[in-house]
């Protein structure tokens, strides 16, 4: 009987050292368990916190395909010094003041004009646009008349109606500059915007 028992005695105390692994170490059930566990929940905005202000949608330019009367490629910027009597001194100011509107600058944008009446009943205009921008197309060839220059600048005004509507024009913006004569002063021979030849379907 005492060779009985102390057999059966070491087999459960290699029993229960089998059994100590088993429970120490988590099961694969354990592991998919806490895996699969979702993540703890991120706490809300207060109520009365104040939501994030969306900023407005920005005026698509228009495509240039069709855009632009006449030449159709937008006017490219300088790479260099520019001679003040050129077609692209000419492109410079109704790009200059196109910039101008866009801010809402009329009063400098207005200086770029050869006739303050002309340039103040187009500012009128302007103002009633909740937004305006230009783009600008390639000068034309110079053409001279009774000693002055005139060159011809493609345009398309678009932007919004006070009213929320699109604004779409286009049409030419004619520039001037009297060429170098006895009697003419630095801001004569500097290209000036004449007159805003609008499109009738703009």
């Amino acid at each position: 009987m005492n060779r009985i028992n102390a057999t059966a005695a070491l087999l459960l105390l290699a029993s229960a050292c089998q059994r100590a692994p088993e429970q120490s170490a988590p099961s694969n059930e354990q592991n998919a368990a806490v895996a699969a566990a979702p993540a703890p929940a991120v706490p809300s905005a207060p109520a009365n916190q104040t939501a994030a202000r969306v900023p407005a949608t920005p005026v698509p330019e228009p495509a240039s395909t069709g855009a632009l009367a006449g030449e159709r490629t937008p006017l490219a910027e300088p790479k260099g010094a520019i001679d003040y009597k050129s077609a692209e001194a000419a492109g410079q100011v109704v790009q200059h003041y196109g910039a101008l509107v866009e801010q809402k600058r009329f009063d400098e944008a207005e200086e770029l004009w050869g006739n303050a009446a002309t340039a103040k009943s187009v500012t009128a205009q302007l103002k009633t646009y909740s937004e305006a921008h230009l783009q600008i197309g390639k000068p034309t060839e110079m053409e001279g008349a009774a000693g002055s220059s005139y060159i011809t600048v493609p345009i398309v005004l678009y932007g919004k109606r006070l009213n929320g509507g699109a604004l779409h024009r286009s049409g030419n913006a004619v520039l001037r500059r009297v060429n170098d004569v006895p009697g003419s002063t630095n801001a004569q021979r500097h290209w000036h915007i004449e007159r805003i030849d609008w499109n009738a379907a703009g």
